[in-house]
């Protein structure tokens, strides 16, 4: 397959684009992170959420420490050319670090964050205590 489809996204001067995870059946919102050329062609390649992680600088295959991998059914490119959609469907149920169903679990209440979605699973029991947990960045 050719990359030109590549070429037709407006990366950032450091080469990355926002990725939005979004549950291919419901619509809700996942989460947010990165991704750069080689993570976004090896995310179609493979059929599965594959990101850059800024913060280890280096790819991040959805789930590969956790298991909960996000098998993709989907993408999509904005109006702008800036930032994709990547339909997926959550393997496990849990997409955030924090054991939640999502990352957007807090909400605004009287100018104070306040969590408003249980976590599913402690994450400790997901994450081995030798790696560090997956984070969305």
């Amino acid at each position: 397959m050719s990359e030109q489809w590549l070429d037709d996204i407006k990366w950032t001067d450091d080469g990355l684009v926002p990725a939005i995870a979004q549950d291919y059946r419901s619509g809700k919102i996942l989460m947010m992170a990165w991704m750069n050329r080689e993570s976004l062609a090896l995310t179609v390649q493979e059929q599965r959420a594959i990101y850059w992680s800024r913060s280890r600088g280096k790819l991040w295959r959805k789930g590969e420490e956790s298991g909960h991998v996000q098998q993709l059914h989907g993408i999509r490119l904005d109006c702008d050319s800036d930032v994709i959609l990547l339909q997926v469907e959550q393997l496990g149920g849990i997409a955030c670090h924090t054991g939640r169903e999502h990352c957007f679990y807090k909400t605004l209440e009287d100018g104070q964050w306040q969590p408003v979605e249980p976590v599913l699973k402690d994450p400790k029991a997901i994450y081995q205590a030798d790696k560090g947990g997956e984070s969305s960045e």
